[in-house]
């Protein structure tokens, strides 16, 4: 246990210089501060990012093995043949919310005039959009509604600039049938989206269930979507769901996010790195701080050495003043970092397109309470180990030595 009057013998120490002390207090607030923000962004991008993948593939992906191993030589050659049967068995489940079939297919697109490549998705319209929210942004027109009495898709911005089309345009699809035929239909554009991702949007087509499976001729779809009430059931519902469908893989939302990974990756190696440099920085300033004291302070270690003081009492206060100078300088820079945070709360700052993307997204620092103690106990602690090892040769210097120090 630390007594009161070592800790208060550490403060006044700290307050002998009070110009190095605030320095030192500074740089580790700073240095708390920036790692405090930087791993709130990154949270938030991870969060992000989390829920995006999860509420555009379902948290559990059912299909068949092949769905998720092997290419397909006709549309729906691994595609799930009863898919109404086990949409009805998993929605019977209390922590499913919704489940989501969908058929993906691809080929072209003509306007008469001009034909493109599509990626299509059928999809189920109603129950898309209610759970899925505003995934897509519409740009004209109106989205997909089950029911209707004509075949409609929504078109990708990028593809339908390139057709001249917009609502109301007549189009036809052309597609391979599960027998290996060609097959076209007439369909009628019903709205214009943008995701946001160009490449996409030069590509994508919605269209509902009904349609791709007629347009295919095929009873089938491609895979079911579960959506479950929370994140963090994901686990628990994707081994007992693979347990009762032992014919089936189940894939989690993680399974599938490519994109979460890669930005994953990339921002623990890049905050990482950053977080490393910052401790260093913090250590070299609390080293030459506590440097600086113990030299000037080296005849009164040799007195208080003289007087009976053990070199373990010195390393203890010494290290208490390092813990002192750290500590403040943790809670000061936590201080900052939650000052930051909720002035993007208050004042929104939007963030430039990412690369590949139109779209820029607002600024959001997470406040996550283990990351800020434990960033906080790590500051201290080096600020205590640093001040430890500076203070080590000196203590144990020889007491007659350390007394004619000059």
């Amino acid at each position: 246990m630390i007594s009161t009057k070592w800790l208060k013998f550490a403060v006044q120490n700290t307050l002998r210089n009070r110009r190095r002390s605030l320095v030192t207090v500074s740089i580790a607030a700073l240095g708390t501060a920036a790692i405090l923000v930087a791993a709130g962004f990154a949270l938030s991008t991870y969060r992000g990012l989390s829920e995006m993948a999860a509420r555009s593939t379902g948290h559990l992906i059912i299909g068949k093995p092949d769905q998720f191993n092997k290419d397909e030589d006709i549309p729906l050659q691994h595609g799930l043949d009863n898919a109404g049967e086990l949409r009805s068995r998993l929605l019977a489940d209390p922590q499913v919310r919704q489940v989501l079939p969908r058929v993906e297919f691809s080929g072209l697109i003509s306007n008469g005039e001009k034909s493109t490549v599509m990626l299509a998705a059928g999809i189920d319209p109603d129950s898309e959009f209610a759970v899925k929210g505003p995934f897509l942004t519409v740009t004209a027109g109106d989205v997909l509604a089950s029911g209707s009495k004509e075949a409609e898709v929504m078109l990708g911005e990028g593809l339908a600039k390139s057709l001249k089309a917009k609502p109301g345009s007549s189009l036809t699809l052309l597609a391979s049938t599960t027998e290996g035929a060609l097959n076209a239909m007439d369909v009628r554009v019903k709205g214009v989206f943008s995701t946001g991702v160009p490449d996409m949007d030069r590509r994508l087509v919605y269209t509902d269930i009904a349609t791709a499976q007629k347009l295919l001729n095929t009873q089938k779809v491609s895979t079911l979507g579960v959506f479950l009430s929370r994140m963090d059931l994901t686990d628990a519902a994707r081994q007992r769901f693979a347990a009762a469908n032992p014919a089936l893989t189940v894939q989690t939302w993680l399974d599938q996010a490519f994109f979460y990974k890669s930005v994953r990756d990339l921002y623990n190696r890049i905050f990482g790195a950053l977080g490393l440099i910052i401790g260093l920085i913090v250590v070299f300033v609390v080293t030459n701080a506590m440097a600086m004291a113990i030299i000037e302070r080296t005849r009164e270690i040799g007195t208080l050495r003289a007087m009976g003081t053990l070199p373990r009492q010195l390393l203890r206060t010494l290290g208490l003043e390092g813990m002192v100078l750290g500590g403040v300088g943790a809670m000061a820079g936590a201080l900052v970092a939650i000052a930051v945070t909720v002035f993007l709360l208050v004042v929104p700052v939007e963030m430039p397109p990412p690369p590949g993307q139109s779209k820029g997204y607002p600024l959001i620092i997470t406040f996550d309470l283990t990351v800020y103690l434990v960033t906080m106990l790590t500051m201290v602690t080096l600020t205590v180990l640093a001040s430890v090892w500076v203070a080590r040769k000196t203590v144990n210097m020889p007491v007659v030595d350390a007394l004619a120090h000059t």
